[in-house]
Protein backbone atom coordinates (compact mmCIF):
# COMPACT_ATOMS: atom_id res chain seq x y z
CA UNK A 1 0.00 0.00 0.00
CA UNK A 2 2.91 2.04 -0.83
CA UNK A 3 2.37 6.62 -1.27
CA UNK A 4 4.02 8.62 -3.14
CA UNK A 5 2.79 12.42 -2.69
CA UNK A 6 -0.27 13.03 -4.64
CA UNK A 7 -0.36 9.19 -5.93
CA UNK A 8 -1.97 6.86 -2.65
CA UNK A 9 -2.60 3.70 -4.18
CA UNK A 10 -4.82 2.83 -1.46
CA UNK A 11 -6.75 6.13 0.59
CA UNK A 12 -6.47 6.03 4.04
CA UNK A 13 -10.10 5.27 4.32
CA UNK A 14 -9.58 2.01 2.62
CA UNK A 15 -6.53 0.78 4.16
CA UNK A 16 -8.58 1.71 7.88
CA UNK A 17 -11.57 -0.16 6.81
CA UNK A 18 -8.98 -3.08 5.34
CA UNK A 19 -7.59 -3.19 9.09
CA UNK A 20 -10.41 -3.78 10.83
CA UNK A 21 -12.25 -6.24 7.91
CA UNK A 22 -9.40 -8.52 8.04
CA UNK A 23 -9.00 -8.37 12.09
CA UNK A 24 -12.98 -8.39 12.58
CA UNK A 25 -12.40 -11.89 10.25
CA UNK A 26 -9.76 -13.61 12.84
CA UNK A 27 -6.89 -12.54 11.40
CA UNK A 28 -3.38 -11.57 12.98
CA UNK A 29 -2.86 -8.07 11.07
CA UNK A 30 0.53 -6.19 11.12
CA UNK A 31 1.02 -3.02 9.16
CA UNK A 32 3.90 -2.08 8.43
CA UNK A 33 5.23 1.60 7.73
CA UNK A 34 7.89 3.65 7.28
CA UNK A 35 9.56 5.60 9.93
CA UNK A 36 7.56 6.16 12.90
CA UNK A 37 3.98 5.70 12.10
CA UNK A 38 3.01 8.46 14.66
CA UNK A 39 4.72 11.19 12.55
CA UNK A 40 3.05 12.00 9.45
CA UNK A 41 2.51 8.36 8.82
CA UNK A 42 -1.25 8.33 9.59
CA UNK A 43 -1.20 5.54 12.24
CA UNK A 44 -3.06 8.04 14.74
CA UNK A 45 -6.10 7.47 12.23
CA UNK A 46 -5.42 3.66 12.01
CA UNK A 47 -5.14 3.51 15.79
CA UNK A 48 -8.88 5.22 15.90
CA UNK A 49 -10.42 2.94 13.60
CA UNK A 50 -9.20 -0.02 15.21
CA UNK A 51 -10.15 1.86 18.66
CA UNK A 52 -13.87 2.54 17.06
CA UNK A 53 -14.17 -0.88 15.96
CA UNK A 54 -13.16 -2.12 19.63
CA UNK A 55 -9.91 -4.32 18.12
CA UNK A 56 -7.06 -4.50 20.44
CA UNK A 57 -3.73 -3.64 18.72
CA UNK A 58 0.23 -2.95 19.73
CA UNK A 59 1.84 -0.09 18.01
CA UNK A 60 6.10 -0.34 17.47
CA UNK A 61 7.66 2.64 17.33
CA UNK A 62 10.16 3.51 14.53
CA UNK A 63 12.65 6.10 13.99
CA UNK A 64 11.40 8.93 12.13
CA UNK A 65 12.42 9.91 8.70
CA UNK A 66 13.72 13.32 10.19
CA UNK A 67 15.98 12.02 12.58
CA UNK A 68 17.20 8.98 10.28
CA UNK A 69 17.71 11.25 7.29
CA UNK A 70 18.83 14.02 9.43
CA UNK A 71 21.66 11.80 10.93
CA UNK A 72 22.55 9.77 7.52
CA UNK A 73 23.30 13.67 6.26
CA UNK A 74 25.55 14.41 8.61
CA UNK A 75 22.88 16.76 9.84
CA UNK A 76 22.59 17.33 13.84
CA UNK A 77 18.95 18.79 13.97
CA UNK A 78 20.00 20.64 17.77
CA UNK A 79 23.69 21.34 18.67
CA UNK A 80 24.22 23.59 22.02
CA UNK A 81 25.56 26.72 19.90
CA UNK A 82 23.64 26.16 16.71
CA UNK A 83 19.59 25.27 17.11
CA UNK A 84 18.06 24.53 20.95
CA UNK A 85 15.09 23.00 19.50
CA UNK A 86 13.99 21.17 16.13
CA UNK A 87 10.15 21.55 14.54
CA UNK A 88 8.84 18.69 12.29
CA UNK A 89 6.02 20.45 9.76
CA UNK A 90 4.21 18.99 6.86
CA UNK A 91 5.00 20.22 3.27
CA UNK A 92 1.38 19.71 2.51
CA UNK A 93 -1.35 20.68 4.97
CA UNK A 94 -4.66 18.54 4.97
CA UNK A 95 -6.40 21.71 3.43
CA UNK A 96 -4.29 23.34 1.51
CA UNK A 97 -4.31 26.89 3.65
CA UNK A 98 -0.98 28.34 4.33
CA UNK A 99 -1.65 27.93 8.89
CA UNK A 100 1.92 28.33 9.31
CA UNK A 101 3.24 31.15 11.83
CA UNK A 102 6.10 32.01 9.53
CA UNK A 103 7.14 34.50 11.74
CA UNK A 104 7.89 31.95 14.77
CA UNK A 105 9.32 29.45 12.08
CA UNK A 106 11.89 32.43 10.88
CA UNK A 107 13.32 33.23 13.97
CA UNK A 108 16.71 31.96 14.74
CA UNK A 109 17.72 29.07 16.70
CA UNK A 110 15.48 26.23 15.72
CA UNK A 111 16.09 23.45 12.77
CA UNK A 112 12.94 23.39 10.93
CA UNK A 113 12.21 20.00 8.98
CA UNK A 114 9.48 19.57 5.80
CA UNK A 115 8.35 16.14 5.61
CA UNK A 116 7.11 15.91 1.69
CA UNK A 117 8.19 19.02 1.31
CA UNK A 118 10.35 19.21 -2.00
CA UNK A 119 7.61 20.23 -4.16
CA UNK A 120 6.46 23.59 -1.59
CA UNK A 121 10.07 24.64 -1.53
CA UNK A 122 9.85 27.77 -3.74
CA UNK A 123 7.14 29.06 -1.46
CA UNK A 124 8.71 27.69 2.20
CA UNK A 125 11.19 29.72 1.05
CA UNK A 126 9.42 32.96 0.35
CA UNK A 127 7.44 32.74 3.07
CA UNK A 128 11.11 32.39 5.46
CA UNK A 129 12.68 34.79 3.49
CA UNK A 130 9.88 37.84 3.94
CA UNK A 131 9.40 36.91 7.81
CA UNK A 132 13.03 37.30 8.34
CA UNK A 133 15.22 34.37 7.78
CA UNK A 134 18.15 35.09 5.94
CA UNK A 135 18.45 34.00 2.63
CA UNK A 136 21.99 32.10 2.62
CA UNK A 137 20.41 30.30 5.72
CA UNK A 138 21.98 26.34 5.37
CA UNK A 139 19.26 24.33 4.13
CA UNK A 140 19.21 20.48 2.47
CA UNK A 141 17.00 18.46 0.75
CA UNK A 142 17.09 14.63 1.63
CA UNK A 143 15.82 12.00 -0.79
CA UNK A 144 16.20 8.14 0.31
CA UNK A 145 17.75 8.81 3.41
CA UNK A 146 19.13 6.11 4.89
CA UNK A 147 19.17 3.58 2.13
CA UNK A 148 21.96 2.72 -0.48
CA UNK A 149 19.92 5.39 -3.00
CA UNK A 150 20.03 8.47 -0.41
CA UNK A 151 21.12 11.76 -2.31
CA UNK A 152 21.41 14.66 -0.57
CA UNK A 153 21.76 18.54 -1.41
CA UNK A 154 22.84 20.99 1.23
CA UNK A 155 23.63 24.91 0.51
CA UNK A 156 22.00 28.13 1.22
CA UNK A 157 18.04 28.23 1.07
CA UNK A 158 18.18 30.64 -2.29
CA UNK A 159 20.48 28.50 -3.88
CA UNK A 160 18.75 25.43 -3.06
CA UNK A 161 15.28 26.94 -4.11
CA UNK A 162 16.58 27.17 -7.57
CA UNK A 163 18.50 23.39 -7.62
CA UNK A 164 15.59 21.96 -6.33
CA UNK A 165 13.52 21.41 -9.61
CA UNK A 166 16.75 19.24 -10.86
CA UNK A 167 15.94 17.19 -7.65
CA UNK A 168 13.03 15.31 -9.75
CA UNK A 169 9.22 14.95 -8.11
CA UNK A 170 10.43 12.60 -5.65
CA UNK A 171 9.20 12.80 -2.35
CA UNK A 172 11.81 13.73 0.10
CA UNK A 173 12.41 16.02 3.21
CA UNK A 174 13.64 19.67 3.24
CA UNK A 175 15.65 20.85 6.30
CA UNK A 176 16.41 24.49 7.36
CA UNK A 177 18.56 25.91 9.56
CA UNK A 178 22.28 26.67 10.95
CA UNK A 179 23.05 23.06 12.06
CA UNK A 180 22.37 21.82 8.53
CA UNK A 181 26.05 24.03 7.84
CA UNK A 182 28.30 21.16 10.01
CA UNK A 183 26.98 17.88 7.07
CA UNK A 184 30.03 16.78 5.00
CA UNK A 185 27.69 17.77 2.02
CA UNK A 186 26.95 21.24 2.71
CA UNK A 187 27.80 23.30 -0.30
CA UNK A 188 29.76 26.78 0.78
CA UNK A 189 28.55 29.30 -0.74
Amino acid sequence: MGKALGNHAVPQDQINALLVQHAQAGRQVVRLKGGDPFVFGRGGEEVQALQAAGIGFEVVPGVTAASGCATAAGIPLTHRDLAGSCIFLPGHLADESDAYDWAALARPGQTRVFYMGVQRLPHIARQLIAHGLAPDTPAAIVRDGTRATQRFWATGLSRLVTLAPSYGPQPGLVIIGETVQLSHCFERQ
